[in-house]
């Protein structure tokens, strides 16, 4: 190879690896701009996983000892919930019908209310519950419209914790280092993880009872008020109930996904009854646990282990 031949190839090599390092760079400097500056990210700010929401006011009698009811609007915020053929989102029909509940038990001036969301508020679940929890309510009341691929379901149903899903809790609560919660009225704190794990299942085992008999009188009230589900009484197990010390309850005030049910929810009069019917319920059984009515048969186990086990 000759000094001519030399010199154009590396003319020609040249000539190649220029443009290749020009847009190299160019590529390099394009993918590292659209990392630092992705347009299709958005970007949210979450929340400290140590973080804990803002209680909600009391309302009602100024009373500290008179019974507190915690009404939950479910959904809301970025989770608008079920939708309804006319467009409706629950999220807007549960804060209705949780005002209408609250307004009809401040009425009655009997019992303390708090809601856990007076606005268009996204709320994860646990805190919901966890509300309830840090204000020492006496009941928790969930309320949601339910929806089905079945036009034609319809009509109210209270939904409270299975015993698949209140099992969970009870393990939990049972292993918690500190163990200083209260199951039943009865402290933990001394208790081995053995009696501790028993105080919880029966302190479970009330607190559903109480639930259930909750959600009966939400269907003795309801007679000729409401329209129920051919089901009307069920246990899930949802997350928003599993409370360990307070009874609570889901009540599906109807089906959005029916046009008749749809449109009832929609009118004030039907929100009115369906307030006058819950906070009927809701006067009298906290009106029962005031009183102290005669404990269950799961209460009456609990007090004996108690007694029997814990120093």
């Amino acid at each position: 190879m000759n000094g001519r031949e030399t010199i154009g190839r590396a003319i020609l090599a040249a000539g190649f690896a220029v443009p290749l390092a020009v847009l190299a760079g160019w590529g390099w400097w394009t993918l590292h701009r659209a990392a630092d500056n992705p347009a299709y990210v958005r970007r949210v700010a979450l929340p400290s996983a140590e973080a804990r929401i803002d209680l909600p006011r009391i309302e009602g009698p100024a009373d500290a000892s008179r019974p507190l009811v915690v009404i939950d609007a479910g959904h809301g915020g970025h989770d608008p919930g079920a939708s309804g053929a006319g467009g409706q989102r629950e999220k807007d029909v549960t804060l209705a019908l949780a005002r209408a509940v609250r307004d009809a038990l401040l009425r009655q001036g009997r019992v303390r209310v708090a809601m856990t969301r007076d606005a268009d508020r996204f709320l994860v679940l646990e805190e919901r519950a966890d509300v309830a929890r840090r204000l020492g309510a006496d009941l928790f009341v969930s309320i949601h419209a339910d929806a089905a691929d079945n036009p034609d379901a319809s009509g109210a149903t209270v939904y409270t914790l299975s015993e698949r899903g209140s099992d969970a809790v009870a393990d939990a609560v049972a292993q918690r280092e500190n163990r200083a919660d209260m199951a039943g009225g009865v402290q933990l704190g001394g208790a081995s993880n053995t009696v501790s794990s028993i105080l919880v299942d029966l302190s479970q085992r009330e607190m559903r009872a109480r639930s259930v008999a909750f959600g009966g009188l939400v269907r003795r009230e309801g007679e000729g008020r409401l329209t129920f589900h051919a089901n009307p009484q069920r246990e899930a197990a949802f997350v928003v109930l599993k409370s360990l010390d307070l009874p609570s309850a889901l009540v599906e005030a109807g089906y959005i996904s029916n046009a008749g049910d749809a449109a009832a929810m929609a009118d004030p009069a039907w929100r009115g009854r369906f307030a006058g019917v819950l906070a009927s319920a809701i006067g009298i059984t906290l009106a029962r646990q005031e009183a102290g009515a005669a404990p269950t048969a799961a209460a009456r186990d609990a007090a004996e282990v108690a007694a029997a086990l814990v120093p």
